[in-house]
């Protein structure tokens, strides 16, 4: 049996409720109609939207001081009881207030609730991954622009959805690359340390620290958790040769499945051995070269063919397994996949580390200095900063 709601009005609307909420929510529109039904407590706005929430979600979301921590906003209430006895119910201009059978008392904000309401369209500041078209180009934000607002929400924006972008025109000083870093989270440190100079160097650990072209890969794909964001700040760049290459693996992933469904499903479903070692390190792990989600979405690359140890396959599937390797390497390299550009003296190229494979061409180190400073930093960290970055719009 239905219980209609009590409709109080009042004469302004100062004393809505809070609902220690730090990202914004519409104040309208208000509530016109409330009532406890079996499957909960049906609602209606002025917009005609509609929705039943349950009396667990409802007592679930109290966003009272009794169970939000008042600093930290952190949940106290646990909501592991069923609630068997329905709420009173009323209407304090527009806002849902709630009574229940314990004594406790629950307020919501009629705009919070329209847009947490079940059909309500999800918006998220943080874009969706948007796999490179044909004549793809970086977005390229002005070093100055970047350190305002706007400009640094749009350099967040494509780097999440194109898993690349340029900032140009920086100063030529040394440790940019982690002061801009530093705006966005704390760096990621690896054994390379927690920023690392690029450049050709006497007994190096890793081929990046040599003249040698690079072939497309990631960076660390032996760590269970490789690397999400690598920037690379361009100090200095008078050697012939050294151009640098990008390859999206969303965009490569796609033509690969419309190629070769098979070897796609080989690359992403046997794990294989990666292990880095020096004097000092022994970092190994298993994984497939490529991770897809439940849709067949790319979720992260592993391809690196220095860092890839040795092949433990059964030997059926060996040879299975190469042609497919074979084929993913050959699309990565083609001219239809691959993008290259110099870098220049003051810019910053930063890339998704686990999605869009980066490598360079050979260069002369007698022709001229080159010198790259970069770091790493967590996805988690951009999407974080372009959510509270949007908190103002």
């Amino acid at each position: 049996m239905n219980s209609a709601v009590q409709t109080i009005p009042t004469a302004s609307n100062k004393h809505a409720p809070e609902m220690g909420e730090l990202t914004p929510y519409h104040t309208e529109p208000s509530l016109i109609q409330a009532a406890t039904t079996p499957m909960g407590v049906s609602l209606e706005w002025q917009d005609g939207q509609q929705t039943t929430l349950p009396l667990r979600w409802l007592r679930d979301h109290c966003a009272c001081q009794a169970c939000r921590h008042p600093q930290t906003r952190e949940r106290l209430y646990l909501p592991l009881d069923a609630i068997t006895e329905p709420p009173s119910v009323a209407l304090w201009d527009g806002h849902l207030h709630l009574h229940w059978q314990d004594g406790h008392v629950s307020a919501f904000h009629s705009g919070w609730l329209h847009q947490r309401r079940p059909e309500a369209i999800r918006y998220s500041a943080v874009p969706s991954i948007q796999p490179w078209g044909d004549n793809f180009a970086p977005e390229r934000v002005h070093h100055a622009d970047f350190l305002t607002s706007q400009g640094e929400k749009s350099w967040l924006t494509a780097m999440l959805r194109d898993g690349l972008a340029l900032i140009t025109d920086g100063p030529l000083i040394e440790e940019e690359v982690s002061r801009l870093a530093e705006r966005i989270g704390p760096l990621r440190a690896t054994n390379f340390g927690a920023r690392f100079d690029v450049r050709s160097k006497p007994n190096p650990n890793n081929a990046a620290y040599t003249a040698v072209g690079l072939p497309l890969h990631i960076d660390l794909p032996n760590w269970r958790q490789p690397p999400d964001i690598q920037l690379l700040y361009c100090l200095q760049n008078e050697a012939s040769g050294g151009e640098s290459l990008f390859a999206d693996g969303a965009r490569v992933v796609e033509a690969l499945r419309q190629q070769d469904p098979a070897a796609l499903a080989i690359l992403s479903e046997t794990p294989i051995d990666f292990r880095f070692q020096d004097e000092t390190h022994d970092i190994s792990t298993r994984a497939p070269v490529i991770t897809l989600d439940a849709e067949g979405k790319l979720v992260e690359m592993r391809l690196n063919n220095w860092i890839r140890d040795a092949l433990h396959l059964p030997v059926e599937q060996m040879d299975t397994w190469y042609n497919a390797y074979a084929l993913l390497w050959t699309l990565f390299h083609s001219d239809a996949h691959q993008l290259e550009f110099s870098l220049r003296p003051g810019q910053m190229i930063a890339f998704d580390n686990r999605r869009v494979l980066h490598g360079r061409r050979e260069f002369d180190p007698n022709s001229g200095a080159r010198h790259l400073q970069g770091t790493y930093l967590d996805r988690d960290m951009l999407a974080s900063r372009l959510r509270v970055l949007a908190r103002s719009d």
